[in-house]
């Protein structure tokens, strides 16, 4: 645990971003500090690199005063401040999907993951941007405008948790709550130089509305700038909600108490490039190479080596989100009363949205079919492997405009997707527990995530892994240019 700097007459706007989340809670549980304190100091930074980075469009601080007002619940996190990812509902504020069909909405009902984090104490007091809906590896929404990276504002900060990642990395926050379906916690931060880790399928709940995201390949969880925050956090949300179509196996001990315990002499192939052997960044090549041998030094007994699928996992993720895509939309065009045209809707959402509408029944089993096979083949990879290595992205952070959803070539717009994502999604897929662990930086400043993947229903392999990454490669205070 992070040791108490100073004592109550100590502000916390000069500490209180040196701390991680559980730091935090800790000063209030001491009462070193307020959360009245710690949220005004979150506001103060926010507010100093907003103009910058662009990556909170919705605030209501008026919502987590009037929580501090009512009595925080005595969680593990109680009166640390955070934010939701704009595709997420609490009730009474504001959610609009990065979509202008939903510039106004407001939640009438929160998500049961969001009636978690309060009940862990959180004081919420706005929502991170995201790419329309959450369908892109860039967030750079009509409705909001782009986020910029913090360590580079001319590039991407990565999606669909783009938002999220740019507020940890500008130590606005030291942990904010993101989504993944198709690499959406791992690319943000890969981008941004944070630690992400995508959970198992279903560990954490999706509903009410909704008790599964895109077939099982979406989940919930966070971006943080420590791994014990991320442990933390999964032990208090995580678990099966009322009505829960199915749910993994319970972990043996407290994911928290993972962090720090000596992971053993584990079994790691790893790969530099891409499964069809295409062209990879060198600078992301090498870094891979150079943290298998980190792996080495640690003890790992580590294999050159990538699992073989035969499934086109990319046409099966585009059905299954294309048609979970038009429901939405049409759900959105009843509750309008008229159909939603290129003004409600960027031009790849549209398109997306149309190739869900011609979507059969037939095709869509087909889809979630071949996602299970997927999930075999990586699980009959993984009886000889306990964790699979591999660079979160395939190129550094993009530009900002690469990946614009405003594009009507969509087969460009998809290559470059497949190019520079090419290994995020298999894991959805396959339902396993999967991170980015921010262990390497280009030349020119940016960073480069290392992805490394287990078993399904193993998190406390990674986690144990993760720590021990953290102590051998710390990255919290490699700060970037942009921070608060």
């Amino acid at each position: 645990m992070l040791p108490a700097r100073g004592g109550p007459s100590c502000p916390a706007s000069r500490n209180s971003a040196d701390y991680d989340a559980l730091g935090l809670a800790e000063l209030v549980r001491r009462r070193e500090v307020s959360p009245t304190e710690l949220l005004d100091a979150a506001i103060a930074r926010l507010d100093a690199v907003e103009p910058k980075i662009n990556a909170v469009p919705v605030r209501h601080d008026d919502f987590a005063r009037k929580q501090i007002a009512q009595g925080l619940p005595e969680g593990p996190f109680r009166g640390v401040p955070f934010l939701l990812k704009d595709l997420s509902m609490l009730a009474g504020t504001r959610t609009t999907y990065g979509s202008r069909a939903y510039r106004d909405y407001v939640a009438d009902h929160s998500n049961t993951l969001v009636e978690r984090h309060l009940k862990c104490g959180f004081t919420i007091f706005g929502k991170t941007v995201t790419p329309e809906f959450g369908l892109s590896f860039s967030s750079e929404a009509v409705l909001h405008g782009p986020a910029r990276n913090p360590w580079n504002l001319d590039h991407s900060t990565g999606g669909s948790s783009g938002g999220a990642a740019a507020v940890v990395a500008a130590r606005v926050l030291p942990l904010v709550h993101a989504t993944d379906g198709g690499g959406s916690i791992r690319v943000p931060a890969s981008c941004c130089g944070v630690f992400g880790l995508k959970p198992t399928r279903a560990r954490t709940p999706f509903g009410p509305d909704r008790m599964e995201g895109w077939a099982g390949l979406s989940v919930g969880h966070a971006v943080s700038i420590s791994v014990r925050d991320s442990a933390a956090l999964l032990d208090a949300v995580a678990g099966p909600e009322l009505g829960s179509p199915y749910a993994p196996t319970p972990p043996e001990r407290a994911y928290l108490s993972e962090v720090g315990r000596d992971p053993g002499r584990l079994r790691i192939a790893f790969a530099d490039r891409p499964p069809d052997g295409s062209a990879i960044d060198p600078e992301v090549a090498a870094a891979t190479r150079e943290t298998a041998a980190l792996l080495e030094s640690l003890g790992c007994r580590v294999e050159e080596k990538a699992p073989m699928l035969t499934i086109d996992a990319a046409a099966a993720i585009r059905a299954i989100a294309s048609a979970n895509l038009a429901v939405t939309v049409n759900q959105r065009a009843a509750e309008l009363g008229r159909a939603l045209t290129l003004d409600d809707l960027e031009y790849v959402t549209f398109a997306m949205a149309g190739l869900g509408a011609k979507t059969s029944a037939p095709d869509y089993v087909a889809a979630t079919v071949a996602v299970h096979q997927v999930g075999r083949q990586l699980a009959q990879f993984f009886v000889d492997f306990d964790v699979f290595l591999a660079p979160t992205l395939c190129l550094p952070p993009l530009k900002l405009g690469e990946l614009d959803m405003m594009s009507k070539d969509l087969e460009a717009y998809g290559r470059l997707i497949g190019r520079y994502a090419p290994m995020t999604a298999a894991f959805n897929m396959s339902g396993q527990p999967s991170m980015s662990v921010p262990l390497a930086w280009t030349k020119s400043g940016l960073p480069i995530g290392m992805m490394f993947s287990a078993r399904y229903g193993d998190e406390a392999t990674l986690f144990r892994l993760a720590g021990q990454l953290e102590q051998a490669r710390p990255w919290r205070g490699r700060r970037p240019p942009v921070a608060g």
